[in-house]
Formats: structure tokens, C-alpha cells, sequence
């Protein structure tokens, strides 16, 4: 459901000025989640080339359908499954994956997939928002939507939440059009439903945040240190 709290206005300087920075150096935003969906018939929007990265291999990259960061042949792979609405998934994003993404994915030890479980309508407007930012700037979006959770949920009117989420959106670079042609992109949003369906049906996904940790689940917010009771096995031979 949609969490119910009064807006507050307010976006950090510091998710302002990582946003003017991304919009400064990366291109204008490609429009789905994949080639078919970023050429959508009837769609206005225009699709654009993703970047070719430096680390091709191990940076932000769509593969076989998923939002992926690490080294493809990372000897664990970790699905987390999160709604953008969930407040226990942006704890995880802001205290643990920092610190996961610097011991264990940066040294190829992991490789960590994004997978959408919106939770509500919110939620499923800014999954879809993230992936028509295009693979390049998509996990930056996930940062800064889960890091300023708390202002852009806020309010008992669901069209002033979107409101504000658009705005954040916009000081990424994206304009209010392209904002409104991604909304209206039913195929992004069944992408994203589809996601949901595949974490409840093969992991039994009931909770966000949900990790799974090369195909075994483990529901929850969990701390680094307990998270890495749950790898370094993973890593011995």
C-alpha cells in the first residue's frame, strides 16, 4: 500500500548535486528497460544508444533482462528483490550495499542484481522511472530514490507524491515529457509486474527487501555483518 506521510518539500543538496553532475556527464536517457521495450510501437519517446562503459564487464549493464552490476563470473550472484516505497529496503540501500558493493562486488567476488517488487502504484511509477533512465544511470536513480525515500512518499494525496517523485526525477536530467511518455509506457510497467512475479512464484519473494544468495532466499534488512556470515562460506572451495 502506499505509505500515507505529509510531504515535506525538501531535497538534500547532496542528492541535488549528485543528480547535476550525473545530468552533466551521461547522455540523455534511453527510454526502457531493454531494446524492445525502448522501441515501443506508438511510443513519442526517442530511444538512445547506452554507453559504452570503461567496465563493461563489471559496470551498471543490462543482462539477460536484469539490472546488474559485478563481474560476470562472480562466484556469488545476490537477486535482491525491493519495493522504492519500502522503508526497509532503503535502510539496506543506504547502511549495507554501500559496504557490499565495496568488499565484495567491486572485488569481484559478487555479482548484484536489482530486481523491482513494487509494493504500490508509487513504487511501481518509480521502477519505471529508473529503467527509462537507461542502464547507464539507472542504479544512480535507485540510490538517490531510496536515499530520499522519506521526503518523496510523504502526504496522504498520492498525485502530490508523484508530483514530488517527478521532480526529483527531473534533477536527473529527465524532462517532464520524457517523465510523462515513460509513465505512460505500459510495457515498462508490465516488465516490472513481470519481475514481482518471477521473485514470488520462483523464490517465493513475500517481503521486501528479499535477497537471494546464489537461489537460496533470505528475507530481510539485513546488516552487513550478518550479511557476510551468509557469504564468506559461499567464497571457500
Amino acid at each position: 500500500m502506499v505509505f500515507a506521510m505529509r510531504l515535506s518539500g525538501y531535497i538534500s543538496s547532496v542528492a541535488t548535486a549528485a543528480f547535476i553532475a550525473l545530468a552533466a556527464t551521461a547522455p540523455s536517457p534511453s527510454w526502457a528497460a531493454d531494446n524492445a521495450l525502448r522501441q515501443t510501437p506508438g511510443s513519442t519517446a526517442q530511444a538512445a544508444p547506452l554507453v559504452q562503459l570503461a567496465d563493461a564487464a563489471t559496470g551498471p549493464r543490462l543482462e539477460n533482462g536484469d539490472m546488474v552490476i559485478g563481474a560476470a563470473n562472480a562466484p556469488i550472484t545476490i537477486i535482491e528483490y525491493a519495493s522504492l516505497t519500502c522503508p526497509h529496503c532503503a535502510r539496506f540501500h543506504t547502511e549495507t550495499l554501500p559496504k557490499l558493493k565495496s568488499e565484495y562486488v567491486e572485488t569481484g567476488k559478487v555479482k548484484y542484481v536489482f530486481r523491482d517488487f513494487p509494493l504500490d502504484g508509487l513504487a511501481l511509477r518509480a521502477a519505471a522511472i529508473a529503467h527509462c533512465a537507461g542502464p547507464e544511470r539507472y542504479f544512480t536513480y535507485l540510490d538517490v530514490f531510496f536515499q530520499q525515500q522519506a521526503n518523496w512518499t510523504r502526504g496522504n494525496d498520492p498525485e502530490q507524491m508523484l508530483v514530488q517523485l517527478k521532480r526529483l526525477a527531473r534533477t536527473g536530467g529527465m524532462s517532464e515529457a520524457q517523465i510523462d511518455d515513460c509513465l505512460k509506457n505500459k510495457q515498462v510497467q508490465d516488465s516490472i509486474l513481470a519481475s514481482r512475479m518471477t521473485g514470488e512464484n520462483q523464490f517465493n519473494v513475500r517481503s521486501t527487501p528479499t535477497l537471494v544468495i546464489n537461489g537460496q532466499s533470505h528475507p530481510g534488512a539485513l546488516p552487513f555483518d550478518e550479511l557476510e556470515k551468509l557469504l564468506k562460506p559461499l567464497l571457500k572451495s
